[in-house]
């Protein structure tokens, strides 16, 4: 099993900022590394949403909503991915769920971090 934790939401007026942090842990990390790691979002009455995914060699990929305000990167040797928030919109509002997924296809989800934008 992996463990994910997540950390760094909260409420931020529009155009503010926010820095998302996901760190993996578990023993089955020795055996199977990470691939991709990634953050989807939640908003009320809506479907999650990809919002960035980065995979282990660094390539990367936005949802076209976020793209230029918001940046994926990773720390391998942490098991952890950040997600820098810049120029938040109200419409950025959700629960922002980070995603880890192994090279032995394991895929687990974080317990979700609450972003508020107000306006």
């Amino acid at each position: 099993q992996v463990q994910l934790v997540e950390s760094g939401g909260g409420l931020v007026q529009a155009g503010g900022s926010l820095r998302l942090s996901c760190a993996a842990s578990g023993s089955i990390l020795r055996i199977f590394s990470i691939n991709a790691m990634g953050w989807y979002r939640q908003a009320p009455g809506k479907q999650r949403e990809l919002v960035a995914v980065i995979t282990g060699r660094g390539s990367t990929n936005y949802a076209d909503s976020v793209k230029g305000r918001f940046t994926i990167s990773r720390d391998n040797a942490k098991n952890t991915v950040y997600l820098q928030m810049n120029s938040l919109k109200p419409e950025d509002t959700a629960v922002y769920y980070c995603n880890v997924v192994q090279t032995n296809s394991g895929n687990y989800w974080g317990q979700g971090t609450q972003v508020i934008v107000s306006s």
